[in-house]
C-alpha cells in the first residue's frame, strides 16, 4: 500500500471488514477499524460534502474535492488509509447491495490514484447457526442445513491438540515462566484452555506469525520460557524470523508445531509438509516429532525444561492411538530414540505419526520371515547417531519413513551413513517421504496412501529393495 500510494497508481482495495478472523480480531488496526465505523459524525459530513461537490462544474468539483482531502488532514478526520496516498471510501454496508454496487461501479470508472473501499459485513450473515458460531463455520464438512451441527467423525480418544493443551497447563503450572502465544488460532491450537487458566500469561498476536516469533524471541532473552503454537503450514510465514531472530542467537523459544502432515479436508495450502526439512538445516535447533500421546506429553515436558537453544515439536491433526497419558512421565534424553523391538535383517526407523503404519507393515513383513526392527526415532535433529549406526551394521537394509517432504529425516540418515561410510558395505537404504508434489483435498487415510505411506507400501518398498516379488514368498508363522 506504501508503494502504490506513492506512485499513485490506479489500484483498488477492497477491505472486507467482518470484525472476525477466525478467532476475534485484537490489536491496534482492530480497534482503528472500529473506531472508523463508528464515527457517524464524520461519515455524516463525507457524506454531505460528496453530494454537494457532484452538483459542482467540473472544474470546481476538481477542487472542491482537494479541498476536502485538505480539511480531512488539517480536522485529523483523514484516515490512515489516506496518509498512505489512498482515497478512502466507507465505511459501506457489504451485504446492501443497492448501496455497495453503484459505488464499486463509479470506483471502477474513476481516474483517481489508489482507492481503499471499506466494506463492512457480518460473517456468516443471513445463516443463523454461522452467525451464532462464527469461529467454527471459517470451513466446514457436511452437516446439517437446519441446525448447522457438522457431521465429523466420531473418536473417543483425545486429539493431540488437546493432549499438548493439558500437558502445556500442567508444565505452565510448575514453571511461572512459561508463556503462550497464538497468532490467532488459540481454540485451533488448543491454547484457548491455556488462556482461561493463565490470562496474564497468553499472547494472541493476531494474524502475524512473524510477530510471534520475533516477540517470543524477545521473552526468551528476558528470561521468559516462551511456548509457540503454530500450524505447520502457517510457520513457513515466520521463516526469516526463525532464522535471524531465534536460531542466529540461539534463544530457547519453543515451537509447538500443529497439523504436521497431510490434514484431509483443508487440502494443500494447509498440510504441514516442509517444517523437518526446513528446520533441519538450522544451526542449533532441536526437533521432535511425536509418534503417539503419550510421546508429545513426554516432548513437552522436554521442551520446557530446555534451555539449549529453540526445541520444536511436531505432532498432526486428529485423534491420537488412545493410549492414556499417565500422571507422572519423563522427558525425553536429547538425541536419542526408542527400539520398539528387535529384528536381524530389515530396520525400520520411523520419525513422527506413521509408527501405526510401520507396526502393521512390519506384521506383514515377519509373516514373510523378514525379521524386522522398528525404531521410534523421536529426533530428527539430533539424530541417535550410535543407534542407527549399529543398525547399519547388523541390518541388510534400512528403511526411513516421515510425514514430510525430502530433505528432512531421511536425508540426514542418508548423510550420516555416507560420512561414515556404511553405504560402501553393501547396507541398502531408502526413504520414504511425501512425494514432490501437491496432494489434493480428500481424507488423510487416502492422502497418505497417495503418499505411499501406509503399510502396504511400506512392504512393497521393502521387497522391491531385497528384490523379492511378494507372490513368490512362502508365508511362515512369524513366532518361528
Amino acid at each position: 500500500m506504501n508503494n502504490a500510494g506513492a506512485l499513485k497508481s490506479r489500484l483498488v482495495v477492497i477491505l472486507n471488514d467482518n470484525d472476525m478472523s477466525i478467532a476475534p480480531p485484537t490489536g491496534a488496526m482492530s480497534a482503528y477499524l472500529a473506531k472508523l465505523i463508528s464515527g457517524e459524525k464524520y461519515l455524516g459530513f463525507r457524506n454531505f460534502a460528496k453530494q454537494i461537490i457532484e452538483k459542482l462544474p467540473k472544474s470546481i468539483e476538481k477542487s472542491a474535492k482537494k479541498a476536502d482531502e485538505v480539511s480531512r488532514t488539517i480536522s485529523g478526520e483523514g484516515t490512515l488509509f489516506e496518509a498512505l496516498g489512498f482515497y478512502y471510501v466507507g465505511p459501506i454496508d457489504g451485504h446492501n447491495l443497492d448501496h455497495l454496487l453503484p459505488i464499486l461501479r463509479n470506483i471502477k470508472d474513476t481516474n483517481q490514484g489508489p482507492i481503499l473501499l471499506h466494506v463492512v459485513t457480518k460473517k456468516g450473515k443471513g445463516y443463523l447457526p454461522a452467525e451464532n458460531s462464527n469461529e467454527k463455520f471459517h470451513g466446514v464438512s457436511k452437516f446439517n442445513i437446519a441446525t448447522g451441527e457438522q457431521q465429523k467423525s466420531k473418536s473417543n480418544n483425545p486429539s493431540f491438540t488437546n493432549i499438548f493443551s493439558n500437558a502445556l497447563i500442567k508444565e505452565a503450572e510448575i514453571d511461572k515462566n512459561i508463556v503462550a502465544i497464538s497468532a490467532a488460532m488459540p481454540s485451533g491450537t488448543g491454547l484457548n484452555n491455556f488462556q482461561e487458566k493463565f490470562p496474564d500469561r497468553f499472547f494472541d498476536v493476531g494474524i502475524a506469525e512473524q510477530h510471534a516469533v520475533t516477540f517470543a524471541a524477545g521473552l526468551a532473552i528476558e528470561g521468559m520460557n516462551p511456548f509457540v503454537a503454530i500450524y505447520s503450514t502457517f510457520l513457513q510465514r515466520a521463516y526469516d524470523q526463525i532464522v535471524h531472530d531465534v536460531a542466529i542467537q540461539n534463544l530457547p523459544v519453543k515451537f509447538a508445531i500443529d497439523r504436521a502432515g497431510l490434514v484431509g479436508a483443508d487440502g494443500p495450502t494447509h498440510a504441514g509438509s516442509f517444517d523437518i526439512s526446513f528446520l533441519s538445516t538450522l544451526p542449533n535447533f532441536t526437533i521432535m516429532a511425536a509418534s503417539d500421546e503419550i510421546e508429545l506429553a513426554r516432548m513437552v515436558k522436554t521442551a520446557s525444561i530446555f534451555n539449549q537453544g529453540p526445541i520444536s515439536f511436531r505432532y498432526p491433526r486428529g485423534s491420537g492411538e488412545g493410549l492414556a497419558v499417565p500422571e507422572k512421565y519423563e522427558p525425553l534424553e536429547i538425541g536419542k530414540a526408542r527400539v520398539i523391538s528387535e529384528g536381524s535383517k530389515i530396520a525400520i526407523l520411523s520419525l513422527g505419526a506413521r509408527l501405526g503404519e510401520v507396526k502393521k507393515a512390519s506384521h506383514i513383513l515377519e509373516t514373510f520371515g523378514l525379521s524386522t526392527t522398528i525404531v521410534d526415532a523421536r529426533f530428527a535433529k539430533p539424530l541417535d547417531e550410535d543407534l542407527i549406526i549399529k543398525l547399519s551394521e547388523n541390518h541388510e537394509v534400512i528403511i526411513t519413513i516421515e510425514e514430510g517432504s525430502s530433505g528432512g529425516f531421511g536425508s540426514s540418515v542418508l548423510n550420516l551413513l555416507s560420512n561414515s561410510a556404511r553405504l560402501d558395505s553393501g547396507l541398502k537404504i531408502r526413504t520414504l517421504t511425501l512425494p514432490d508434489r501437491f496432494i489434493a483435498h480428500a481424507t488423510p487415510e487416502e492422502m497418505y496412501a497417495e503418499a505411499e505411506l501406509v503399510k502396504d507400501k511400506i512392504v512393497e518398498k521393502v521387497l522391491d529393495t531385497l528384490n523379492i516379488k511378494s507372490p513368490d514368498l512362502k508365508i511362515v508363522d512369524p513366532k518361528k
